[in-house]
């Protein structure tokens, strides 16, 4: 049993700066890959980014790469969303979801694959 939190969430103009962080419970945080999803109003949720049970590697959706990164500490149970360059089109309710399967490509992950989330922190980008 994982379970998540996230925080870092709020309002920034376009062109500026967040760092979401998603803490984890439980000796096996670093057996999951966790990933972060948005969902924006009447959308579906995407895929933005995950980070390997080491932290070794990382795979980025093609909307924000160049501009977010995403790492993990798991000496504190922590995944970190940086984000850059924020864009209007950025602004949703971020999630971090932990599971246990690794896929190749961005255009693999699914919702389906993650079995914890956290509740969600907005992000709003104002133009």
């Amino acid at each position: 049993q994982v379970q998540l939190v996230e925080s870092g969430g709020g309002l920034v103009q376009a062109g500026g700066s967040l760092s979401l962080s998603c803490a984890g419970s439980g000796r096996t945080f670093n057996t999951y890959v966790v990933a972060w999803f948005r969902q924006a109003p009447r959308k579906e949720r995407e895929f933005v980014a995950v980070v390997s049970w080491s932290g070794s590697t990382t795979i980025l959706a093609d909307s924000v790469k160049g501009r977010f990164a995403i790492s993990r500490d798991n000496a504190t149970n922590t995944v970190y969303l940086q984000m850059i360059s924020l864009e209007p089109a950025d602004t949703a309710v971020y999630y971090c979801a932990a599971g246990r399967r690794w896929r190749i490509s961005a255009a693999e992950y699914s919702p389906v694959d993650y079995d914890y989330w956290g509740q969600g922190t907005q992000v709003t980008v104002s133009s």
